[in-house]
Formats: C-alpha cells, sequence, structure tokens
C-alpha cells in the first residue's frame, strides 16, 4: 500500500506504521481511534476525475486507488456500493423543497450501508491472513459481515443482543455465521467480542477498533459527489448510532478536496434516536466528552449508548459547520411512511431516522428550499418487517366476496 502514509491517531496524533499496527493507538489504547492517512500527491496521479467519467465499474472499486487495500488483493465478488440518488421531485414538492435528493443504500447486496465498510473488513482480514473474523453487531454490521464472508469463505462469528430483529438473525444464519446472542445490549455484546477476539486471534471488523472501517464508509460521499457532477450537496443527513458513518462521511469530503475534486464542504446533520443520544448532547455541550446512557429506541441499528467512534463523529460535524439533533420515534416511523408513500424508498427505522432529522429541520425552518440536501438511507425495511407494519398499518381481512370489497370502498 504504497499509498498510505500510515494510520494517525485522533487522540495523540501520532503516526503509526500501517504495517505493524492493526486496530488502536498503541499508546493511547482503546480509546485512541486511529485515521488513515493518504499520500494524495501519489493518488492524484493514478485516479484522475476524467478516468473515472471512462470507467465502467459501477461499485466502491472504482475508487480502489483510494481505499486502504493492496492492488493484490482480491476483492470479494458481491457488487457494493454505487446506490442510486434519486432527485425525489414529489416528496420535494410537498415539502417545498427543489432539490431534495435520496440516496437508498438499502440497494447494497445485504440491505444496508455497512456491506461498504464490510467489503473493506474482509479484504484487510485476508491481507492480514486472519482465518476468522468477528464483530459486534445490533444487525445490520452483523448481517453484512456474514453475507461478504461468506462470499470469500471466511469463517464469521458474529455477536448480536438478544433484542435484535429476527430478520436481521435470519440473514446471518442463512449466510453461516457461528451467531452469539448475547443476553444483554449492544455495548455489552461489543465488549464481549472484543475479548473473544483478543483471546482466540479473530481479526475484528468491530466498529471504531478497526481503523479502516470508515475508508468503505467514506465512499458513499465519494459516490454522492460524483452523481451530483462533482459538486457537493448544501448539506447530507445522516442517521447516527456509534458515529462510524458520518466520521467515513467525512473522511470522503476531506478526500475530494484534497485531491481538488470539490471546492466546498456540505454541512453535515447527524440525527440520533432521542432514546439514543449520547452524540447530540455532546455537541450540544460543546466538547468532546460523551456521557453514556441506555438506550432505548426502535431504531436498533443506532440504538447505542457508548458510541465507539464518537470523537470522530463529533469532529466531522464541527469541522463540517453541521449540527446533530435527536428526533422521537413516533417521528421515526412517521418518517417511514412519508419516504415510502412520496418516493417509494422502504427504509428501516435506523434508515428514516436522518428523513425525520430533516422533517424537523424544516419545521423548525433551519432549511431554506433552494438548498441542495441529500438524505442517506442507510437501510431496506425489510429488516424489521414489525416496525414497519407499525408505520404502515394492518391490512384489512376481509371475506373472498364482491360485496366485502365493495363495502370497504364505499367507505373510502
Amino acid at each position: 500500500m504504497d499509498h498510505v502514509r500510515g494510520l494517525k491517531c485522533v487522540l495523540c496524533g501520532r503516526l503509526w506504521d500501517a504495517d505493524h499496527v492493526l486496530y488502536t493507538c498503541p499508546s493511547c489504547g482503546v480509546q485512541g481511534i486511529l485515521d488513515v492517512v493518504y499520500d494524495y500527491d501519489l493518488i492524484h496521479r493514478r485516479l484522475t476525475r476524467e478516468g473515472l467519467s471512462q470507467d465502467p465499474e459501477r461499485s466502491i472499486w472504482r475508487y480502489r486507488p483510494l481505499l486502504p487495500v493492496a492492488r493484490r488483493t482480491p476483492a470479494p465478488s458481491l457488487q457494493v456500493g454505487w446506490t442510486p440518488l434519486y432527485h425525489a421531485k414529489r416528496l420535494g414538492d410537498s415539502l417545498r423543497m427543489r432539490n431534495l435528493y435520496i440516496k437508498d443504500d438499502g440497494r447494497n447486496p445485504t440491505a444496508s450501508f455497512k456491506d461498504r465498510a464490510s467489503a473493506i473488513g474482509v479484504m484487510k482480514a485476508q491481507e492480514h491472513d486472519f482465518h476468522t473474523i468477528t464483530c459486534a453487531s445490533t444487525g445490520n454490521a452483523a448481517s453484512s459481515l456474514a453475507g461478504f464472508a461468506a462470499s470469500l469463505g471466511l469463517p464469521a462469528v458474529i455477536f448480536v443482543p438478544k433484542r435484535a430483529p429476527l430478520a436481521k438473525v435470519a440473514q446471518l444464519l442463512v449466510f453461516g455465521a457461528r451467531v452469539m446472542m448475547v443476553r444483554g445490549n449492544y455495548d455489552q455484546a461489543f465488549d464481549l467480542c472484543l475479548a473473544v477476539a483478543e483471546k482466540h486471534g479473530w481479526y475484528s471488523r468491530s466498529t471504531a477498533i478497526n481503523p479502516y472501517l470508515s475508508e468503505g464508509k467514506k465512499t458513499a460521499s465519494l459516490e454522492i459527489c460524483e452523481q451530483l457532477g462533482w459538486q457537493a450537496p448544501d448539506k447530507i443527513f445522516v442517521s447516527v448510532g456509534d458515529g462510524c458513518i458520518i466520521g467515513g462521511l467525512w473522511k470522503g469530503l476531506k478526500d475530494l478536496q484534497a485531491l481538488g475534486w470539490i471546492d466546498r464542504f456540505p454541512q453535515l446533520v447527524g440525527v440520533q434516536a432521542e432514546g439514543a443520544a449520547p452524540l447530540v448532547k455532546a455537541w450540544e455541550s460543546g466538547s468532546e466528552t460523551i456521557v453514556p446512557m441506555v438506550p432505548e429506541t426502535v431504531a436498533d441499528s443506532i440504538s447505542v449508548g457508548i458510541p465507539r467512534d464518537g470523537i470522530k463523529a463529533l469532529r466531522a460535524v464541527r469541522e463540517s459547520k453541521g449540527r446533530l439533533i435527536a428526533v422521537s420515534d413516533e417521528a421515526i416511523l412517521d418518517a417511514m411512511r412519508i419516504l415510502g408513500r412520496q418516493a417509494a424508498v422502504f427504509a428501516e427505522p435506523a434508515g428514516a431516522t436522518a428523513f425525520a432529522g430533516l422533517l424537523k429541520m424544516l419545521k423548525e425552518e433551519r432549511i431554506h428550499p433552494d438548498e441542495q440536501v441529500v438524505v442517506l438511507v442507510t437501510g431496506n425495511g425489510l429488516k424489521d418487517a414489525d416496525s414497519a407494519i407499525i408505520a404502515g398499518g394492518q391490512p384489512q381481512l376481509i371475506e373472498p366476496t364482491l360485496e366485502a370489497v365493495d363495502d370497504i370502498v364505499s367507505h373510502w
């Protein structure tokens, strides 16, 4: 990886050799999250906007010279990334927004944004010659890792909290992962996974511990800007749990600025559920001190009480002059309905949380109608069918007769 200069600690700022450090900063310990540092001059000679315009590849691998993987490492066969960016005109008209875009990452192979990170994670496991990979997750990262590990024949051991939606657990089992369902919450499953990985010598794909996951997630911001003709939007809304996604988006935007491909940054708006909003509280206090909380929200994918990538998330919001906001579970379910009925995008609760944040800011008159806004939907609604039924309502059970139908139609 001659294009990678090293891994930089977000706490002490020390640059480490990527060949000698696997996870976090040796000086700062588990809190010393690392960030990949690139040689942009070298990358600029290998990757150009003109070259990309001629590249038929429609996945994250079109940006491979800007990713922390060796050129010899085979990529997974699954197509990940290059998800659609819809100009949601009908939805935008109803909200009096002319330039509203929805990026639907529920269209990835395992139906979530986390596929971007898992694709990189399994490649790094190969590069480091690990024979088993593991992670802790509320569901999406788990099913994503299980799918990508299966594509390479790499054994996966997954730790999920007992309340993980059955649809996500079903994915794990079908993909052949060994599933450890923990009697506890996500944070307890996370800590257990780290201990087990260290004891048994498994490669950890867990958020923040692994410095390469943000690099997969940053590809969404690369795609957004390319799909908009290399113009950064005014705002990007994204749901936030551990903080890894919003931190990754910011990393991608900084990459583009370093290459001279965009001339300004969008504001990043991170949206948390009110029942799991420790980063909102830290942002409002103006510090990087994150006070843990016991999470409780319908949006299981962001039900996190101890954000493992919180520092990167807070810095992404502050440096982009964005903000962090919290929305209620009721608002999240409303957002699911509106997205489905006016944009035909089926989002799970965490996937719709970003849109709920947009609706809240519109109500507070914090968005100008002419602003170009992208809402990132991070997971498909089939990931949590129970919540989808709550949001959409129950079907009508009828007798198999014309009279029964006519009786209902007459009351429409």
